[in-house]
């Protein structure tokens, strides 16, 4: 019995050593519905998992990234209130409005953009070009999944 026994446990314990040493992966940056999964919860975590960063690259890059992410989320809090003062009307706008609205949405994607370019230089001073292209990567597919967003759930203005 003490022979069956050995072997079976060596056999068992060699089927579950592969899954007992696997790292989780973060999702696929190609499956948009698990990205926004994976931002929701935890982006910086979702951001840290992908990059891979030794802890020299990490003490210059997150300071960069914190403050990117104040600026992008003004430029996010702008447009949202834009477009809910136009949403919330649910009736035609005016000329004068529109103009309004128009001047602070173009504003909020100016800001966007200001704030991408200044943390684009900082970012390839502080870690490898490799992992900065990934990361503004990252950015992009994260602003067009909340782009999309954005185009299904506000509807067209009435003109």
């Amino acid at each position: 019995m003490r022979r069956l026994l050995s072997p079976c446990m060596l056999i068992g314990a060699l089927l579950l050593a592969p899954s007992a040493m696997a790292q989780p992966k973060p999702p696929d940056a190609t499956d948009m519905q698990a990205l926004q999964a994976a931002v929701r919860a935890d982006k910086r975590g979702y951001v840290a998992s992908t990059l891979a960063l030794s802890d020299a690259e990490g003490k210059k890059f997150w300071p960069i990234y914190d403050d990117y992410q104040r600026q992008l989320e003004a430029a996010n809090r702008r447009r949202s209130v834009a477009l809910v003062n136009v949403a919330g009307l649910g009736q035609t706008i005016g000329d004068l409005h529109a103009k309004s609205v128009l001047k602070e949405l173009v504003a909020a994607d100016d800001a966007e953009l200001r704030a991408r370019r200044a943390m684009r230089d900082k970012v390839l001073k502080a870690v490898p070009a490799s992992k900065a292209i990934r990361y503004l990567q990252l950015e992009w597919k994260i602003r067009a999944s909340q782009d999309y967003d954005i185009a299904t759930t506000i509807p067209l203005i009435r003109q």
